[in-house]
């Protein structure tokens, strides 16, 4: 490990991955450090992303897609199933990943295109000089190295600790973090091609549960309740193990998962002087579906393009690191993220009465493009009352 990089980027997930690749393919030198032993384990994701958006950052594989949809289902609070089918969208529907596999790919590219990585290395606390972040005080095995940096990148996910000693406020309130469980279940009966949303207070409570296909007979079954609804007898284990009861009661699961996800909006400002924060360290998990994949590569990359146009400046202050927390906003992604936000505030607000009415509504969609806006707007042509009750809010989705 070198005392001085061009970047630092501190998370070994996707967004600290395109990050440090992007950095050394600008001509910057750039080290990567991950606190777990080893990339991409343990996985805390359902592992979905659309084709589209895989296709801007990288070749798919075989070797780490577990499954391929071409359709969807939500199912009602009462049971009722609304299917989303894809024939219209040229079967560009998305990929369930193997992130074990995956995250790995990513990183073995960052190194490859010259990047240095370094796991079971914490960084500890930053370094700051003259009141500016100057690199970090990393710690691996015993031994403490305070390595110098330009430009640090936070990629250090939901739980970011490093932005937080840095002085920006990264606390979520709690009801805005989804408790999630995840099960990799196998031998259960499941359709492989199409991947099912539970609703309603009594199976997901202000949240959904889902079964994401990773084989003919092998799914993650995973749940995300509001923080605020979880308790004694009602944490999201408990929903989800009463569900597996019911529905699998013969699978067999081989992995447990345990975590939280932010669904609040992103982070006031993700920048300081020397420092940027990406991916869920920034809060930019999409609130509706608590979906991230996507979201950590495109700021990931981005950060590290900005960090590369002003180290040539040679001006690295917040006023000039800005021009990557006002792009990431104007972007598309950006605004997906704040319009979300607000159909998932509507929703978690609604009896299971009406969430039925809603999925009533339409029996079977046949979508031109496949995805949450597409839906959305589908359902409000269903629903003409919705336009009402989301106000302002339905003028920007039609």
């Amino acid at each position: 490990m070198k005392s001085k990089y061009d970047v630092l980027v501190i998370g070994g997930g996707p967004a600290g991955a395109l990050a440090a690749k992007t950095a050394v393919e600008k001509g910057l030198s750039a080290c990567l450090v991950e606190k777990r032993p080893a990339i991409g384990a343990p996985v805390r994701c359902a592992e979905g992303i659309g084709k589209e958006a895989l296709a801007e950052f990288i070749d798919p594989d075989p070797c780490w897609i577990s499954a391929e949809m071409t359709g969807a289902g939500i199912v009602a609070p009462d049971g009722f199933e609304m299917t989303l089918e894809s024939s219209m969208a040229g079967g560009k529907v998305g990929y369930i990943l193997d992130r074990k596999v995956f995250d790995r790919e990513l990183v073995w590219q960052a190194a490859d295109a010259g990047a240095d990585v370094f796991v079971k290395t914490r960084a500890s606390a930053p370094v700051i000089q003259e009141g500016r972040i100057k690199g970090a005080q990393l710690e691996s095995c015993g031994n403490v190295t305070k390595v110098m940096a330009d430009v640090v990148i936070a990629a250090d996910g939901v739980e970011s600790k490093f932005g937080k000693w840095c002085g920006i406020d990264t606390t979520v309130p709690v009801r805005e973090i989804m408790s999630s469980v995840q099960y990799v279940m196998t031998d259960i009966d499941i359709n492989p091609d199409a991947t099912i949303f539970y609703l309603g207070n009594e199976v997901a409570p202000e949240g959904y549960l889902w079964v994401f296909p990773k084989g003919k007979r092998a799914a993650n079954v995973g749940i995300g309740i509001s923080g605020r609804k979880s308790g004694k007898g009602h944490r999201a284990k408990d929903y989800l193990d009463r569900f597996v009861k019911k529905k699998f009661p013969h699978g067999k699961t081989i992995e447990c998962i345990i975590g939280g996800v932010s669904v609040c909006r992103p982070l006031e400002c993700t920048v300081a002087d020397h420092l940027m924060l990406v991916g869920d360290a920034a809060r930019v998990v999409d609130p509706l579906t608590g979906g991230g994949i996507y979201n950590a590569m495109y700021t990931g990359r981005l950060a590290a393009q900005i960090a590369a146009d002003y180290i040539a400046k040679g001006d690295l202050s917040k006023k000039a690191l800005m021009a990557y927390d006002r792009e990431w906003r104007a972007s598309k992604m950006g605004k997906s993220i704040e319009r979300n936000y607000h159909i998932k505030e509507y929703l978690i607000k609604q009896p299971d009465e009406k969430l039925n009415a809603i999925i009533h509504s339409v029996s079977k969609l046949d979508l031109k493009e496949f995805s949450t806006l597409t839906l959305i707007k589908e359902l409000l042509k269903a629903n003409p009352k919705l336009l009402v009750e989301l106000g302002a809010l339905a003028a920007s989705i039609r």
